[in-house]
């Protein structure tokens, strides 16, 4: 049996046959994370209003260095003079890196950023593929390293919540336990974050993966399961934690600057 190759010509950059509004989900994507990145950038060089009661902001936590209530007190003397000093530069390259190297976010800047492609069926900009093995991709495959360090941060964010139960009494100075409105806020970004992270592609290889037959590992199985379970909605929350940890550090911001007021439910 003979074959004959059939020519399959390259398309121009943007070329498509297409009829639908194929530009609008990475026009969106580009917003959305041009609109966070701003924010975050613009939030972690503050240093200040990061605090409010017992909340702390999850752009900042842990507090490693800053204020009297951090873990090693106020800035170090190492850190260099000409330098602009933040509590938050010292931990957001961790979430910062784990979404970078994501593999959901990945293909959504890719598509938004660098139009690589632009969309499905969709010219782009470069003749080849040389996959993950030069660069830029290659720095992909720290993601699961970032994942150990994702899970301690998530653990931090877990006490925060602890910790956002406890309000001092003016009169007395003592603690008692109660909730506000700030606690729950810190409270839903914990689940968040965690439906986000624990649904990690590099999670669900590192639990289930190297195993030909999973059913015969029940505790791993299980795990397995519950991984795969988070992993099918990966998109969503991971726009969801993305979303709501920016809204908990304006939460405690505009709270610290007495624009808002944060309501006492006990």
């Amino acid at each position: 049996m003979t074959t004959t190759p059939l020519p399959f010509p390259r398309r121009r950059f943007g070329e498509t046959s297409r009829p639908d509004l194929w530009w609008l989900q990475p026009a969106a994507i580009a917003l959305g994370f041009a609109v966070y990145i701003a924010y975050a950038t613009w939030a972690a060089f503050q240093g200040e209003h990061y605090r409010f009661g017992p909340y702390l902001s999850p752009f900042y936590s842990p507090e490693l260095f800053g204020s009297p209530e951090s873990f090693f007190g106020p800035k170090p003397d190492w850190w260099p003079a000409i330098l602009p000093f933040s509590a938050a530069f010292l931990i957001l390259w961790i979430p910062g890196g784990f979404r970078f190297t994501c593999y959901y976010y990945r293909g959504a800047y890719y598509k938004a950023f660098a139009a690589d492609p632009p969309a499905c069926a969709v010219g782009e900009p470069r003749t080849k593929y040389e996959g993950e093995n030069t660069f830029p991709l290659i720095l992909q495959n720290v993601h699961r390293y970032f994942l150990y360090l994702s899970i301690g941060i998530i653990a931090m964010l877990a006490f925060d919540v602890w910790q956002a139960l406890w309000f001092t009494d003016p009169a007395t100075g003592g603690k008692s336990l109660g909730l506000g409105v700030g606690t729950l806020v810190l409270a839903l970004n914990v689940v968040l974050l965690s439906s986000y992270t624990f649904g990690c592609h590099s999670l669900r290889h590192l639990v289930g993966g190297r195993i030909d037959h999973l059913s015969k590992e029940p505790a791993r199985f299980a795990a397995y399961k519950c991984v795969s379970c988070l992993n099918r909605r990966h998109m969503r929350w991971a726009w969801l934690s993305l979303f709501w940890v920016g809204f908990s550090d304006l939460y405690v911001r505009l709270c610290s600057m007495g624009i808002w007021s944060d309501w006492r439910i006990f």
